[in-house]
């Protein structure tokens, strides 16, 4: 053969093998990255909750007789002591000596009531002076840095729940002495009911409101106990969230709440006042029995800015579990399980805040890609909690530094991969 036709086959067999080797060699792997950030970190319980009365109040008729027909409406302001019904007296029912009796066991029963409010009253104030003692401590701690601002915040949140337990406790008996009364105007109307022109008994209002509900709205003969109206006041208002029982452990008194949805323009602010004890079973929607507990949110925003939310709205609550300032995260979605084989140990941070936080998940039992230079490199991480959208981890990356979303299952440590326009 001719040297020409040599060289053209060598150099054809050449490209040939380039082609080849081009065609086969493996390829960069497409991924999205997004960086790690330091900032605020935070988890949090979304539920569905409804707004609650601090204190509500049922008038009903101290005695059997003729009902007038009320002229109050829901939604009617009234103020403590004003006449809300009128009850004209019923011959001969309200002369029976059963009903004499009955009414004497009432007028007993108001008066034993109002001196439990009058120790309800003496043990609040016990406990306004207690949380105000703990909190004139707690000042120049804080301000010294021996304590938590959150401690602060617990002991002041303490003194408001025990300044509103006072007035619930005043209000309580300043029910009881209305009730006292009203026992006793009963009785004088039953002694009285046998002489000629008797005006009948007038029903007044416990505490100042507003009217809730008319119970018995119409003209006509009501019975001893019969509930007339409910009065209370919608500036005194709850949220009522009620929880799974296992993001319900998480929770404490005192945590940090964002009221959402609930009608208005602009996001409410609360604390969580209470977890009740005992949980119940409820059916979700897909029919699944969950255990679920009450708890009990007291909204903090000023009243102007919810004036016209009433009892029983629906609204969404967020409350904040856990949250740290200038914490180091990664997206969620960059954090994979380590397979058992390969976890390690992980030196001990040196921040030891992150290490008493119980959402730790345990050293080194996962891991995240981190692009370097076009390949990736995989790098163990320690996941002290997580929401949503960021995990926090322990520090041992860079704030900036480029992380592989939703790594493959294909991809390797040091394997080449290119970024991706999500």
């Amino acid at each position: 053969m001719k040297p020409r036709t040599w060289i053209t086959a060598a150099l054809g067999t050449v490209a040939l093998g380039a082609a080849l080797v081009w065609a086969f060699a493996p390829r960069p792997l497409p991924v999205e990255t997004a960086p790690a950030v330091r900032g605020h970190f935070e988890t949090v319980v979304d539920e569905e909750g409804k707004t609650l009365l601090a204190d509500r109040y049922v008038v009903t008729a101290p005695l059997a007789g003729q009902l007038a027909r009320m002229t109050l409406k829901e939604g009617d302001s009234v103020d403590a002591g004003a006449a809300v019904a009128m009850l004209a007296p019923v011959m001969p029912a309200m002369l029976d000596e059963r009903s004499r009796r009955e009414l004497q066991a009432r007028a007993q029963v108001a008066e034993a009531g109002a001196q439990r409010a009058a120790t309800r009253i003496a043990r609040a104030e016990v406990g306004l002076e207690q949380a105000q003692m703990e909190l004139r401590r707690a000042e120049p701690l804080s301000q010294q840095g021996f304590i938590a601002p959150t401690r602060l915040d617990s002991n002041r949140l303490a003194v408001r729940a025990a300044e509103e337990e006072l007035a619930s406790a005043r209000a309580d008996r300043h029910m009881a002495t209305h009730e006292i009364e009203q026992a006793r105007a009963a009785l004088s109307a039953t002694r009285g009911a046998s002489g000629a022109g008797h005006g009948g008994l007038v029903l007044r209002a416990p505490v100042a409101g507003h009217v809730l509900r008319v119970l018995q709205a119409s003209e006509g003969t009501v019975a001893i106990g019969t509930p007339l109206l409910e009065l209370g006041d919608t500036g005194r208002l709850e949220v009522v969230a009620e929880l799974l029982t296992s993001d319900a452990l998480a929770v404490q008194p005192g945590s940090r709440v964002t009221i959402e949805r609930w009608g208005g323009p602009s996001v409410l602010q609360g604390r969580v006042l209470r977890i009740e004890p005992g949980a119940f079973t409820k059916v979700s929607a897909l029919g699944v029995e969950e255990q679920r507990v009450r708890v009990h949110i007291g909204i903090t925003s000023p009243h102007a800015q919810w004036q016209r939310l009433g009892d029983g709205y629906r609204v969404s609550v967020r409350i904040v579990v856990l949250e740290r300032e200038h914490a180091l995260q990664v997206p969620a979605s960059a954090v994979f399980p380590l397979p058992a084989a390969a976890r390690v140990t992980l030196p001990a941070a040196a921040a030891s805040s992150a290490s008493a936080v119980a959402a730790a998940e345990g050293p080194a039992q996962h891991a995240v890609f981190v692009a370097d230079g076009g390949r990736a490199r995989q790098v163990a991480v320690e996941v002290l909690a997580r929401n949503a959208s960021m995990a926090w981890i322990r520090d041992g990356l860079e704030p900036g530094t480029a992380l592989v979303l939703y790594p493959p299952s294909a991809l390797r440590d040091g394997q080449r991969i290119q970024h991706r326009q999500p």
